[in-house]
């Protein structure tokens, strides 16, 4: 879907609590052709109030499966953030959002691209 955004003139970019190390390993493994920002400690996710702390028992689950979140992000807080997207116009106001307490049910990037081109058609 990064073409159409672009093609409408937008920019997508994409925050992840891993430390910037990770996350430009991360883009240089998956050829992402997007800026994937670094929000050390979820502070950004903190103020959007997006930020959960796993549970002891999901936390035991990851750390069977070798997924140390303190090691890829910096802390020892166990949070993550819900998947979110949000369309923010180039004055700053956020004109679409999709934010889900369901890990599993992640926003459509087609989703995304209708965003952008209301946003577009709206001006």
């Amino acid at each position: 879907m990064l073409p159409a955004i672009e093609s409408l003139g937008a920019t997508l970019v994409a925050i992840s609590p891993q430390l910037a190390e990770h996350n430009q390993a991360l883009v240089s493994r998956h050829g992402l052709g997007f800026e994937l920002l670094s929000d050390r400690g979820n502070v950004v996710a903190s103020a959007f109030r997006l930020t959960f702390r796993l549970t002891d028992a999901l936390e035991t689950v990851y750390r069977a499966f070798k997924i140390e979140l303190p090691t890829y992000n910096g802390d020892d807080s166990w949070t993550l953030p819900m998947p979110a997207r949000y369309v923010i116009d180039s004055g700053g106001q956020v004109r679409a959002a999709d934010v889900n307490a369901d890990y599993t049910r992640r926003p459509e990037p087609e989703e995304a691209v209708n965003a952008v081109k209301a946003l577009a058609r709206t001006g």
